[in-house]
This record gives structure tokens, sequence and C-alpha cells, in this order.
């Protein structure tokens, strides 16, 4: 595939998204097939986004429901880019006028201690690597009218990156069964979903494994004081302006905010 139909894709995604206004499947208006190509769409915007002086401090990982997985017809996780003004810090006001068709997710978040640059990142180098644990909202967003998504489509925005909120009092590691560990998601003051460790691929470290290796072999590894985001804990649901949010992850504590 020449270049110019992944730049056209990743100019309408980065147009939807500073206009707040969804848009039909790329992956069918621009011909971008399978993942590897999307993933070009992808780092393309990054690279703007870098040049304009945004700052990546961290990276997401999605599909890490079996069961989604299934439907996209994938066997893998995806990622996506954290920048550093996605974040906001647990008791903090959501701005809605940078979201448009936002969902929210509770998940496990880790913070990276140590460079995972080893050639061969083992499982005890890359747990030798993580130094915290925190509970995290993610704030989903597709720039994809209605959320009817492909692979191709997810990949291509940025793994539907929106914004992301962290508790205020991270854990070590060994201090949580993080794979059984229950999840409560309210919001104003209702239950909206519940989950586990488990659900995130069994175990919410292979996820992030995955991503520290992953990262790796593409010459892009993780660094100290990166943020990972794991992958939900539970169903995601949709989130409205004025919306309380209130995230208890047994062992890990709490975090919360409001949608603006």
């Amino acid at each position: 595939m020449s270049q110019s139909p992944i730049i056209a894709a990743a100019d309408a995604l980065r147009n939807a998204r500073a206009a707040r206004r969804a848009i039909p499947r790329v992956s069918e208006t621009f011909g971008i097939d399978g993942a590897e190509t999307a993933y070009a769409v992808a780092r393309y915007n990054t690279a703007l986004a870098l040049e304009s002086g945004r700052r990546c401090v961290g990276r997401k990982i999605g599909l890490t429901s079996r069961a989604v997985q299934q439907q996209l017809g994938v066997d893998q996780p995806d990622y996506g880019v954290l920048f550093a003004d996605m974040e906001f810090l647990s008791g903090a006001e959501l701005p809605g006028d940078r979201l448009i068709q936002p969902k929210a997710e509770g998940e496990i978040a880790f913070v990276v201690g140590r460079d995972l640059d080893d050639e061969a990142l083992s499982w005890g180098r890359f747990l030798h690597g993580l130094e915290y644990a925190l509970p995290a909202i993610e704030i989903v967003d597709s720039a994809i009218l209605d959320w009817q998504l492909t692979l191709v489509d997810t990949v291509a925005d940025n793994a539907s990156c929106g914004l992301y909120v962290l508790g205020l009092e991270p854990r070590p590691l060994g201090a949580v069964e993080l794979a059984l560990c229950g999840m409560e998601f309210r919001r104003n003051g209702a239950s909206a979903s519940l989950g586990s460790g488990a659900a995130c691929l069994g175990h919410p470290l292979r996820a992030a494994h995955w991503l520290a290796c992953t990262m790796q072999q593409l010459g892009d590894p993780l660094r100290a004081g990166d943020v990972i985001l794991s992958g939900a804990l539970g169903p995601m649901f949709p989130l409205a302006a004025g919306d309380h949010l209130q995230l208890a992850i047994a062992g890990l504590g709490t975090v919360e905010c409001r949608a603006g």
C-alpha cells in the first residue's frame, strides 16, 4: 500500500478528534487493511503529536478480553500511546470538551521503575522493572461512528485512547493478588461494572509483559516512569457529562473523578 491512504486515514482521524465529530470506519473509507497498516496510521499521528510538543508518558493495552478478541477475530491485544495531557489524578474533573463518545473502564495501572530494554526480556527482568500498581480509570473514546469498530479501526485510532485517571496510593506488586482482586465500578453511586484481575488476559501482568516485549521488539521500549494501562477488568459503560465515577479494586484502593 502506498503512503497516501495511510496519511489520508490519519488526517481524517486527527480532524475528527479536533472537531469532536465521529466518522465512518477508516478501514472502509480509505482501504486500510490489516493491523500492520493500521499501526502505520497510528504512528503517523503519534509523530505529528510529538512534533507539536506532546509528550509520551506510557502505553495502554486494549483487547485484553478473550470474548472481544474472538469477536474481532484476533488472538492478541493491541496497544496505543498515552500522552501527558491525557493523565489526571483521582478527584479530578475531566474535560468533556476533549471527548466524542466516551466510555469508562476500570483497570490496573503499572508504573515502570527501570527501562525495559533487555534484548531478551525474561519474566524475571520484566517483574524487576515494575515499581508500583495503581487503580486506574480509563476513558476510552472512539472517533469511529457509533463505536462500530473493527480491529483495524481501533488500532489506527490509537487504540481508542481518550483520558485516564490514576489513584494516589501506589502499591508494591507483591502486596496484591492481582488476578484475584475484585473490582466494582460505580457511576453516580450505582454499580455499573463488576470484574476481576483475571478478566485481563487471565492476569494483568501477562498483558503488561506482552506489551513490554512487543515494544522492545519494535525498538521503542518502555522506560522508567512510564505508565502502563493493562486492560479492562470488566465491561465498559457510556459516560455522560456530570457523571461521578468511583472505582474500587480490592487491595489497591479507590480512584474517582467527575465528567465535565
